[in-house]
């Protein structure tokens, strides 16, 4: 490489501004999705529902977001992953702003905020694979991906970390309308700083644009979407089955964890928080460190799908042995450490899934994403509703566990089973 070529790196790639607001694009996804899981204590106090009708006003919001993952693929596919993401962010945000008037108003029309939330927000994850795939070279896309992924982790944890003292302090209305509007701010930014591709970047680098076009990053170009072959692969069903498991887990999480040390270890909502949101820091922390190793291990030779069946199967088949001996926690600390190694093993299933989208169809990848992500937010549809009722049913957690364990172990086999990391796609 010449002295010239070495001297035009640039100080601050232009793709890093896109990951940043990308990244902080999920945060704020998931500082909007958590934030009814917090509130929803003192709201099923102050209206009086029933754990079945908490675990639907949790459900909903997955119906929405749905219905609506193929379609934001298809359109991030065929008309960017800027315009996609930007109008996401907007349209849910007014939704979470609308959230308190709804549930003054009837459970019905809480029921269709959180539907309508749901459906922006499905637009999220498959325009991140269109800007992930035209921006980024394929030697940065586990990372860059696991990264994007440890946003919602974040989110997640700002959540708990702040949700609480907004709500103790303000009302729970408050954690609708602070958090609701970040993503109106996050919009500006995302205008007039991003461009849909880097050839469309007036001031990108030569060599930041020679770096990605050589590193197999998508162009800019329209092809028919090959559906039948899509929808018929065998890849394609593993990541499926695999992304039901694995996200039946997190959204079990996600919806039930300040409940679960409410009512079982009969925590204050500030210390529900607390407990929660520690699983959520280790599970930020591996999600990151699983990308690493997987870059790591493509670049020391081992294929992808060897790397990508190792980090699944390690994720989900551990994930379930901590998960089956969550029944048995008889003090907070006990289930923390316990969620804490659960959640921190289930990130490297993330680290193998995600990126596999861009494996076997790198033009395609949003839609397949969205393909995956269907199945996975079916699982939080039904485990939320599911897991309200076997607790109502029951009075106990213990069988959302076991349930969340099986599954696990399902995921992962079939995943071990069916998956694979090569291009099948073009």
């Amino acid at each position: 490489m010449s002295n010239a070529t070495k001297l035009s790196k640039p100080f601050w790639p232009k793709r890093l501004t896109v990951l940043i607001l990308a990244f902080i694009a999920f945060v704020i996804c998931y500082l909007d999705r958590v934030n009814i899981s917090i509130a929803a204590i003192s709201m099923q106090k102050e209206f009086g529902w029933s754990d079945g009708q908490k675990g639907w006003v949790f459900s909903f919001f997955f119906w929405g977001y749905l219905i609506m993952q193929i379609g934001g693929g298809y359109l991030s596919n065929r008309f960017g992953g800027k315009l996609i993401l930007g109008w996401a962010v907007v349209f849910w945000s007014i939704f979470t702003v609308l959230t308190p008037m709804a549930a003054f108003i009837s459970i019905p029309a809480l029921l269709a905020v959180r539907f309508l939330m749901g459906v922006g927000e499905a637009g999220l994850a498959p325009s991140s694979f269109t800007i992930v795939g035209r921006w980024f070279p394929q030697t940065e896309q586990s990372r860059v991906m696991s990264f994007l992924s440890s946003g919602t982790i974040l989110g997640t944890v700002g959540a708990l970390l702040i949700g609480p003292k907004i709500v103790t302090t303000y009302g729970w209305e408050m954690i609708f309308y602070a958090f609701g509007a970040l993503g109106f701010i996050w919009a500006v930014f995302w205008y007039f700083l991003i461009k849909e591709h880097p050839d469309q970047h007036k001031s990108i680098s030569e060599y930041e644009r020679n770096l990605i076009a050589a590193g197999g990053g998508v162009k800019d170009e329209i092809k028919q979407v090959p559906w039948e072959k899509i929808f018929t692969a065998r890849p394609v069903w593993a990541l499926c089955i695999t992304g039901f498991a694995a996200s039946w887990t997190l959204y079990i999480f996600l919806s039930w964890l300040p409940s679960y040390f409410a009512d079982v270890h009969k925590l204050d909502l500030a210390g529900a928080g607390i407990y929660a949101l520690l699983p959520w820091i280790f599970m930020f922390l591996m999600m990151n460190v699983s990308g690493w190793i997987a870059d790591y291990m493509l670049k020391s030779g081992i294929t992808p799908t060897k790397t990508r069946k190792i980090l699944v199967g390690f994720g989900l088949l551990g994930s379930a042995v901590f998960m089956y001996f969550l029944r048995d926690a008889e003090t907070a600390k006990m289930a923390t450490t316990l969620m804490c190694a659960a959640l921190g093993i289930l990130a490297f299933a993330y680290a193998g899934l995600v990126p596999n989208c861009l494996d076997i169809a790198p033009r395609f990848a949003d839609i397949i994403y969205g393909t995956l992500n269907t199945f996975g937010t079916a699982a939080g549809a039904i485990g939320a509703v599911a897991a309200g009722y076997i607790v109502q049913q029951t009075g106990s957690y213990d069988n959302v566990f076991i349930v969340t364990a099986v599954i696990s172990l399902i995921g992962g086999t079939a995943y071990l089973l069916l998956g694979d990391g090569k291009k099948i796609i073009d």
